[in-house]
């Protein structure tokens, strides 16, 4: 898949990862496309949790933060599939996004779960 390609899927299913009512509070974010990292990270998030934002936050020059999807270990996931690239980079962009509305690793991964079902007992 071109990376063009790659992009136009994140710009598609962007609305079907993140509900409208939440779209509108990510603030100051950029997504970025790289090949791939060194740890086969499907995405990656950085910067300051909409939680932990003061209000000194925006003062001054504020770089934005960044959700990288790692083009390469999400086809390898998909199997280069383009419906199932396209439920990776669903799945990997509301994972990164709950990381920027200030959720950890095990409550991202426990909504994750209620998500899908997956409840455990």
């Amino acid at each position: 898949m071109t990376r063009e390609e790659f992009e136009k899927l994140i710009e598609e299913e962007f609305p079907n990862a993140v509900p409208e009512k939440y779209r509108g509070l990510i603030e100051n974010v950029a997504f970025l496309v790289e090949d791939g990292s060194t740890d086969d990270l499907l995405g990656l998030y950085q910067g300051i949790p909409a939680t932990a934002r003061g209000d000194w936050y925006g003062m001054g020059a504020t770089l934005p933060d960044t959700i990288t999807l790692y083009q390469k270990p999400i086809e390898k996931c998909a199997k280069e599939d383009r419906t199932s690239v396209a439920q990776v980079i669903r799945e990997t962009i509301w994972h990164e996004v709950a990381h920027h509305f200030g959720f950890d690793e095990d409550q991202v991964e426990r909504r994750e779960d209620e998500r899908n079902g997956n409840m455990a007992p």
